[in-house]
């Protein structure tokens, strides 16, 4: 009788760990630092449209923008670890090299990796008002006025400001730098002509672009991109040393169990495998670019980082 009563214990026992471990047991948050509008948020969304499918429960987006993603990064670095909160975001190594000593958070130790998501590149765009039809006219017209030309950024570290920044070094030139809290309101920035020029992922600024209502005058890669056809790159565009790429990651708050990181990182594989999902990501000048396993993804930001903060502080891209 004791045997019995030990092993339906255990038993007990081992069904109550069981049911903990089970992951997720609600709805998950998705946090990004930039509000709608922008190509952080148009990941995320399509992302977690998928994420949802794979894993079967809600998987909602929220914005949290402001302070170079701080104040999203936060909120996920504060988080219960259990998987439920997590974020979409860059390389720390940018908000912890633009803040130094002001995060009220470690980024350098907050956060565990799940998957890189998406990699793309930023457009250069005019407005109507500038009398450049070319990069080396802009180029020209930037050097004969300095500090003349308002240029909207979409969030300090962000990947439109690093290209800016990049830009600038590159070319020799200086704009009058115009900080907004997201791609969005940098873009309608530009459309009212309250700046002229504007670095943005394309998903803000493409169906501007097939308008005609901005002038497209360079990818930030040297090569160009086939999923932004008909804008020529750094290379074509007489400024080869010039290049500027950017992705996005999940990452969950530091302490969520591996079982949970390994099945968010299985669902967000998935669903990136998927050709709709790929699909939507390409339309919008991305591509989809899954890490191996979290692992992976940690290796690759372990490597990344160092130059990342080395740009940072060579462009002197900072908070003021």
């Amino acid at each position: 009788m004791i045997a019995r009563l030990v092993l339906l214990c255990a038993a007990l026992a081992a069904s109550s760990l069981a049911g903990a471990q089970v992951y997720p047991n609600g709805p998950v948050r998705l946090l990004i630092g930039y509000p709608p509008g922008g190509s952080a948020d148009f990941t995320a969304r399509v992302l977690a449209e998928d994420l949802a499918r794979e894993l079967g429960v809600a998987v909602v987006v929220e914005n949290k923008p402001g302070a170079g993603t701080a104040i999203a990064s936060d909120a996920v670095a504060k988080a219960a670890p259990d998987g439920q909160t997590l974020l979409l975001n860059w390389h720390q190594a940018i908000v912890r090299s633009l803040f130094k000593g002001q995060l009220s958070y470690d980024a350098e130790r907050a956060f565990v990796p799940v998957s890189r998501v998406a990699t793309g590149t930023t457009v250069l765009v005019a407005h109507d008002s500038v009398p450049a039809q070319s990069l080396g006219e802009l180029i020209a017209l930037a050097k004969a006025n300095p500090g003349k030309y308002n240029a909207a950024s979409g969030g300090h570290g962000s990947a439109p400001h690093l290209a800016l920044a990049a830009f600038e070094a590159a070319a020799g030139v200086k704009f009058t730098l115009i900080q907004y809290k997201g791609g969005g309101p940098a873009t309608q920035s530009i459309l009212a002509g309250d700046t002229q020029v504007l670095f943005a992922t394309s998903p803000a600024v493409m169906g501007f672009i097939k308008a005609g209502r901005l002038k497209p005058l360079v990818v930030a890669m040297r090569k160009g991109s086939p999923a932004i056809p008909g804008i020529p790159g750094s290379e074509a565009a007489g400024l080869p040393a010039f290049e500027s790429t950017f992705w996005f990651g999940v990452f969950a708050p530091a302490g969520t169990p591996a079982t949970a990181v390994r099945r968010l990182h299985q669902a967000a594989s998935a669903a990136l495998a998927r050709p709709e999902v790929r699909a939507k990501i390409a339309s919008q000048g991305m591509d989809a670019t899954p890490s191996a396993s979290p692992e992976a993804f940690a290796a690759e930001l372990a490597e990344e980082g160092p130059r990342l903060e080395q740009l940072v502080r060579s462009l002197g891209a900072r908070v003021e």
